[in-house]
């Protein structure tokens, strides 16, 4: 029996050792015409189906390759194409090396364009992983993309996302003041920068990203549950060092008195050694479609690289934005408990161009990010990781909304604050990457060790009505004053200065080690299995332990062209303890909680076909949050009974059907319900069979085509058009105050531009046919009317 089995096994490596003979491969480097690494250009071997894409050192190699005589292409689209005739023979890697035309500050562009839609990335798994072999779905926006579309905002650039919209801009105030975003249903925010934690109060600057990530689902097993994550997750990677001088230096201007001005230079340190410098910078104003809302920013982020040798490199981040704006009042037009007085947009007859505030009355939000980290190859199968990442973000001025105190009688309280709050945050991780065999099965590895601390100081006023202001802009005085507070930062500090401080300071961390592997069965199968454990320590003697487990299978049935792709995704959030009373509402203990959890389970299909001209996904998921802490029980005290259930279909598509053609386009429907609550049942945030508030519209669309001229007189000329669609949107949705939806919308973008190699012009129009269209999270927010955006920039 034995001497059969190894006869057996003999017979198996012997058929595989001839299969592997009976097909040869080839290799090589594309180099740039100033001696840099040709990166990310497509090289493929003419009248067959097979190609690479180099790598970001430029290398490549095209497998299982029938022995012959073949042809090579190159292309990318600012270097002439080039082919190559190269002899491929059986058990052997035939070389044939390129040296592009273009040099690499000409190719940047290209790379920032394309690496988007060929979705390779590091940062959503913390390992190098293509598109078709993560079961997760993301997307990407580039810098790029940015462009053509004249984006100055970086909450426009998420409009090329489906299933992803803002429902509430930018506040500025404290903890939570940066932009709100419905992701599958649930909240979202800008808070990561690089993988690592980039928490803000304030809006981002677009000026030093290079691409935007959307990470879709519970993403707690390798980002903890320091923030949200039951939608997905906003990750922003920044503009990294490149070794040769080159840059661009633009201006926009604008309605609403948009002026622009952003600077991106690049130049190298050093003669001999890998010593590089980038420094993006950018000088915003703006003013409002409103009658007041002004925005003035300054951004600079200096990153450095610094190459010791081909196994030791350092990396540095410094990022610096000072943002001072006039927010508009956020108008909440229910109080939660009674029946609303107004039951759609036509009945509440807002006047859209009143901000109920003044330029006066200003937020600031200083914020600085720095990012350290150390990367070493410490052999051919594994390398190491060492970050280390500090933040801090700041609320410094006047916050204020609107609400109805009083139903029924056409007035609504408005209401303020002083922000005077410092968030610091401190993350340490040491990540190794491993990519070894074990017999025949490829494992991609990643163990990690993460540490963060968080310390929030918090100084600001208490909170005061001030006056009461109807939905179309009359204003009336309050008790106990004798006239309505006028919108000046001087009434408004006099105001409050008799509520007082409330000084309060929290200290929280966590410990956490996790790891994920990628084990690829076959060339075609691949499981993914991640584990998280996270001990989370505040310093008010509160602690939690949690395990974040996470799980994907992905199968090629056509390999490196479609997968079929399968997830199980896990995210938790650290829940503090709340006071417990007795009937008399008198203190009697303290209640603990578990962390609350949220768990998807999705599939779908991803494809990447035609040589990379055509790229898309179509995913369906159901996701359970489960343990949320409720009021519920008849004393008001919370109990962890609450459950919500969102459950959706997406789809992604990304196509280059003809030289110069770029379509991007996406869908997705969503549905999110409360499935367990507790008494009473008109519990405005979890009322079982209700909307929990925030999700966005059911039904989101984007679609985005740029033509560029190739060749002839229009060379170089370019036209886009796109736009978004939302359907009707419920913000309210309970069976004692009623419903409130915002109607569906339709908004129509377009632009022209001529792309050169040394400039670009461009003129943008956005909202075409000026929809009057709104946004909300239990709000009522107008979006800007019709509006343009001139770009020029010189690039060297």
């Amino acid at each position: 029996m034995i001497k059969r089995l190894l006869f057996l096994i003999s017979f198996l490596f012997s058929v595989t050792a001839l299969f592997a003979q009976a097909t040869g491969s080839v290799k090589g480097k594309l180099i740039t015409s100033d001696g840099q690494p040709g990166a990310y250009v497509t090289v493929r071997i003419d009248r067959t189906n097979k190609g690479a894409i180099s790598n970001e050192k430029g290398e490549y190699i095209i497998k299982n390759v029938k022995p012959g005589n073949w042809t090579l292409k190159i292309s990318a689209v600012d270097a002439i194409a080039q082919d190559q005739a190269v002899t491929v023979v059986a058990g052997q890697t035939a070389t044939a090396d390129f040296v592009l035309n273009a040099n690499a500050a000409q190719l940047h562009e290209v790379i920032v364009a394309d690496k988007a839609s060929r979705r390779e990335s590091r940062s959503t798994a913390k390992m190098p992983l293509k598109n078709l072999e993560n079961p997760q779905v993301y997307n990407a926006v580039s810098s790029e993309i940015m462009k053509q579309q004249g984006i100055t905002s970086f909450d426009d650039a998420l409009r090329n996302v489906p299933g992803i919209t803002r429902t509430w801009e930018s506040t500025g105030r404290a903890n939570d003041g940066a932009s709100y975003f419905a992701l599958r249903g649930f909240d979202a925010q800008p808070v990561l920068i690089n993988g690592l934690p980039g928490l803000t109060s304030g809006n981002l600057d677009p000026a030093g990203v290079e691409e935007i990530q959307v990470m879709k689902g519970p993403s707690g097993t390798l980002f903890g549950g320091s923030f949200y994550s039951y939608g997905g997750i906003i990750n922003t990677i920044t503009k990294k060092p490149y070794y040769n001088f080159g840059g661009e230096v633009a201006y926009n201007i604008g309605s609403f008195d948009l002026h622009r001005l952003t600077v991106d230079v690049n130049t190298p340190l050093s003669k001999t050694k890998k010593i590089a410098m980038r420094v993006n910078a950018a000088l915003h104003t703006e003013g409002s479609f409103q009658d007041a809302g002004e925005r003035k920013s300054f951004y600079i982020a200096p990153s450095f690289v610094y190459e010791v040798n081909n196994r030791l490199s350092f990396h540095l981040l410094v990022e610096v934005l000072n943002e001072k704006k006039a927010a508009p009042a956020i108008f909440f037009h229910s109080d939660r408990l009674n029946p609303l007085e107004y039951k759609n947009l036509q009945e509440l007859n807002l006047n859209n161009k009143l901000s109920f505030t003044s330029n006066d009355l200003t937020i600031k939000n200083p914020r600085t990010n720095v990012q350290a980290q150390m990367l070493y190859k410490l052999s051919q199968q594994w390398s190491s990781q060492t970050v280390v990442s500090y933040g801090r973000t700041k609320s410094d001025g006047i916050y204020t909304y609107i609400w109805d105190y009083t139903t029924g009688d056409n007035w609504f309280g408005q209401d303020f604050h002083n922000e005077d709050q410092t968030i610091q945050t401190i993350d340490i991780q040491q990540n190794f990457n491993g990519d070894f065999k074990i017999g025949n099965m490829r494992n991609r590895l990643v163990v990690g060790l993460d540490y963060y601390h968080r310390n929030i100081k918090d100084n600001g006023s208490g909170w005061v009505t001030g006056r009461n202001i109807s939905p179309q802009g009359d204003v009336m005085a309050v008790d106990p004053y004798p006239a309505p507070v006028p919108l000046n930062r001087y009434s408004i500090d006099t105001l409050l200065a008799a509520s007082g401080t409330q000084f309060s300071q929290i200290k929280n961390g966590s410990y956490a080690a996790y790891f994920s592997n990628v084990l690829n069965l076959t060339p075609a199968l691949a499981m993914m299995v991640s584990l998280r454990a996270d001990y989370f320590d505040s310093k008010d003697n509160f602690s939690q332990f949690a395990l974040s487990p996470k799980f994907g299978v992905v199968y090629q049935p056509i390999l490196d062209k479609v997968s079929i792709f399968a997830n199980y995704m896990n995210a938790f959030i650290n829940v503090a303890p709340q006071d417990v009373h007795d009937e008399n509402d008198q203190k009697i203990g303290t209640r603990s909680f578990k962390p609350e959890r949220a768990n998807q389970w999705e599939g779908g299909v991803k494809a990447n076909l035609l040589n990379d001209k055509l790229q898309a996904t179509v995913s369906v998921y159901n996701i359970k949050v489960s343990d949320r802490v409720i009021p519920a029980d008849p004393n008001g005290d919370s109990r962890q009974i609450g459950a919500v259930r969102s459950k959706g279909i997406e789809f992604d598509l990304n196509a280059n059907p003809c030289p110069g053609l770029n379509l991007i386009a996406g869908y997705s429907y969503n549905q999110i319900k409360v499935i367990e609550g507790g008494t009473p049942p008109d519990y405005f945030y979890a009322e079982v069979g209700r909307s929990p508030g925030g999700q966005g519209p059911q039904n989101l669309a984007n679609v985005w085509a740029t033509y560029k001229f190739t060749n002839g007189v229009l060379k170089n000329f370019g036209l886009g058009l796109g736009g978004n669609y939302g359907s009707t949107y419920r913000v309210i949705d309970n069976s004692k105050t009623g419903t409130f939806d915002l109607p569906s919308y339709a908004v129509l973008n377009g632009g022209v531009f001529y792309n050169a190699k040394k400039f670009r012009v461009s003129v943008n129009v956005n909202n075409i046919t000026d929809e009057t269209y709104y946004t909300g999270y239990w709000s009522v927010n107008p979006q800007k009317p019709a509006n343009f955006v001139a770009s020029a920039a010189f690039k060297f």
